[in-house]
């Protein structure tokens, strides 16, 4: 520890001076310098290498138990411990962010559905249960509106739209390119909230058409459609509010980005027991 307190205050002082005030010698100062590093130390350096890789990839996402299990999945014979210990020592951290803005337009004349889903969020096999919302991003150029279809068996995003206005086209577009991807059979249910994007008559019909069940939220329970919220907050978090963003074709772009090289393909989720959506559902074919 001496030592290495020279090292770190050799700028500001002689190294003589140091070294006489800790009481070593200088001698040894220059030894300590020359020695070769120990084998914790040279594993500790290649592990960190990885460390900085996966922090990379995951867009600084990921901390101390999914970074654990990015580098076993690696090769690596490393514990959770050594992780967090090597992280908090190089300043490696997962990034988080905070804004809010609220979506949700309940002052319609439209009829609402049943709770069919009541927070079972748990589906046994793909196309069973699928929820979805709409979302703001803040551009440049003014919002950005976001709505989704995620498959509650998997978690995976199956369907998404953007517009810079939230109409009930926007719902009705995402709905149907999860349809078009995933031609789910008679019954299926579909959750969301109350808005009036989805309890209008033209969602509503297309849901009729499509031969699925609706089902939307409890007046104002957010946590009534909690995976899709889920995934706006990990969506805005990791990567939209770490960045302005000029024009609402970037956001765009980066939300196509996230959603299909990240989100649905590499981010580990703890509900699949840490593996992605494609992974997961590759497993469970």
């Amino acid at each position: 520890m001496r030592f290495a307190s020279i090292r770190a205050h050799r700028d500001r002082w002689s190294i003589a001076d140091l070294c006489r005030v800790l009481q070593v010698s200088t001698r040894g100062d220059r030894a300590w310098v020359c020695r070769p590093l120990c084998e914790r130390q040279r594993t500790d350096l290649k592990v960190l290498a990885h460390i900085r890789e996966h922090d990379a990839l995951s867009n600084r996402t990921y901390g101390r138990p999914r970074m654990t299990m990015e580098l076993k999945e690696a090769g690596l014979a490393v514990g959770e411990r050594r992780v967090g210990r090597l992280m908090k020592a190089n300043d490696i951290r997962p990034v988080r962010t905070r804004r809010h803005k609220v979506t949700t337009d309940r002052r319609h004349s439209f009829g609402f559905a049943d709770n069919i889903l009541d927070r079972d969020f748990m589906a046994d096999a793909p196309n069973r249960k699928w929820a979805g919302d709409i979302s703001y991003i803040w551009t440049s150029e003014g919002w950005l509106c976001l709505a989704v279809v995620i498959d509650l068996f998997s978690r995976r995003v199956i369907g998404w739209a953007v517009s810079d206005r939230m109409k009930k086209d926007l719902a009705i577009r995402a709905l149907e390119m999860a349809v078009r991807l995933r031609n789910p059979s008679s019954g299926c249910i579909f959750h969301s909230d109350r808005g009036s994007q989805y309890c209008s008559h033209d969602f509503q019909k297309k849901l009729t058409e499509y031969r699925m069940t609706p089902s939307m939220s409890g007046k104002g329970n957010c946590y009534d459609n909690a995976v899709v919220e889920t995934f706006f907050k990990s969506l805005k978090a990791e990567m939209l509010r770490r960045k302005s963003w000029p024009t609402r074709r970037q956001a765009t772009s980066a939300i196509f980005q996230y959603i299909n090289g990240f989100y649905n393909s590499r981010r580990r989720h703890s509900y699949l027991g840490s593996i992605s959506p494609l992974a997961f559902e590759a497993k469970a074919a």
